[in-house]
């Protein structure tokens, strides 16, 4: 038993995740919430002080991850991790709070503002890290609003080669595409449309959370952030937008061609996502029957595939008992979270366990 409650927090560049565990190991909340950090380091202080104020655990210990050192407000990613860090100890003075460092497990604040390359994006290897020990192989894969990360894991560990963005962009166990934010030029530039093809203007007037909207794929509680518009998130304003990248209001055909639009465009956007998972699956890490663990709000992506590719599908969310916790966002969802707050609670109790019998 933990002689406190844990918090994990996932800072991302658009949003911030948190996910708590009681003394007694049970998750208590899970919670999303929007935090635009390219508006301003402010941004973060605001939304992590409200996000405790919901909790109300009182006294607790702290476990952190990111990604948000990429937001472009820093000027180097070092930088953006020392910041992140600054205003977390800024808000938990006086509990303990533990950084993840990726292979290095959870270090302190001093170690990760020295080490900080350490730090920096490494969330998806929480998730990874945490399903490598409760399935016995398997891709892990997380698509979320922005990004997609694939995790080839098998006898209880990671088996991936790459370890920072850039490194795990060239071995696709990256992929910069996502069910919320991408915008919908980055993910095709044309579409069939009355009996030609049409190419699609390059510019951020709709995403694929329009997309996902019309083909009544997206979780309503999913897309936090403005519209590219500023305009409203029902499927006539999805098809407004949508419409605009082929250069074409939304009155000029009917509601059919353009959930038609969108379903071409979700099948690009899975295309380029099963390329990635024939790439990572062709190394023979795993067995032919290995499935494909999914979460993140785009995880319905994940099931798909498996389908596609005739292997079973696993729910991240399975993992876990099925009591449903407040907060909106479910446990799946938030994976990164979910898992720096477990992992960090059986780091806290090994340590605890160690002092108990030095003593």
């Amino acid at each position: 038993m933990l002689l406190e409650p844990i918090i994990g927090w996932d800072l991302g560049g658009a949003h911030v995740k948190s996910a708590s565990l009681g003394v007694d190991g049970a998750m208590q909340h899970v919670i999303q919430r929007p935090c635009p950090l390219w508006r301003g380091i402010a941004q973060l202080r605001t939304t992590v002080r409200s996000m405790v104020e919901d909790m109300q655990i009182g006294e607790a210990a702290h476990a952190v991850t990111m990604t948000g050192e990429l937001t472009d407000i820093f000027n180097d990613r070092a930088r953006g991790v020392r910041e992140l860090l600054d205003i977390m100890q800024q808000q938990f003075t006086d509990t303990p709070l533990l950084v993840y460092a990726g292979p290095a497990g959870f270090v302190t604040l001093d170690i990760a503002v020295r080490d900080p390359e350490q730090v920096a994006s490494a969330n998806w290897l929480a998730a990874a890290t945490l399903v490598a020990a409760r399935q016995l192989e398997g891709l892990y894969i997380d698509v979320g609003s922005t990004t997609t990360d694939m995790v080839v894991f098998s006898g209880g560990r990671v088996d991936t080669r790459g370890y920072t963005d850039h490194q795990r962009l060239a071995y696709d166990e990256l992929i910069y595409t996502g069910v919320v934010r991408t915008p919908v030029m980055a993910v095709t530039d044309r579409v069939a449309f009355s009996g030609a093809w049409v190419s699609l203007m390059a510019e951020q007037f709709a995403t694929m959370a329009d997309v996902y909207r019309l083909t009544q794929d997206l979780p309503q509680y999913a897309d936090l952030l403005p519209s590219p518009d500023g305009g409203g998130k029902t499927e006539a304003a999805s098809a407004r937008r949508l419409a605009r990248m082929l250069g074409r209001d939304a009155n000029s055909a009917d509601g059919e061609q353009w959930e038609r639009v969108a379903e071409y465009i979700a099948e690009c956007q899975l295309t380029r996502l099963r390329i990635a998972c024939e790439t990572n699956l062709s190394r023979g890490v795993v067995g032919p029957q290995a499935p494909l663990v999914g979460a993140g709000v785009g995880r319905f992506l994940v099931r798909a595939l498996a389908t596609r590719l005739q292997r079973p599908f696993v729910d991240f969310g399975t993992f876990f008992p099925p009591e449903p916790v407040p907060g909106g966002a479910t446990i799946a969802d938030c994976a990164p979270a979910v898992a720096v707050a477990l992992l960090a609670s059986n780091y806290l109790r090994g340590h605890e366990s160690r002092t108990s019998i030095k003593s």
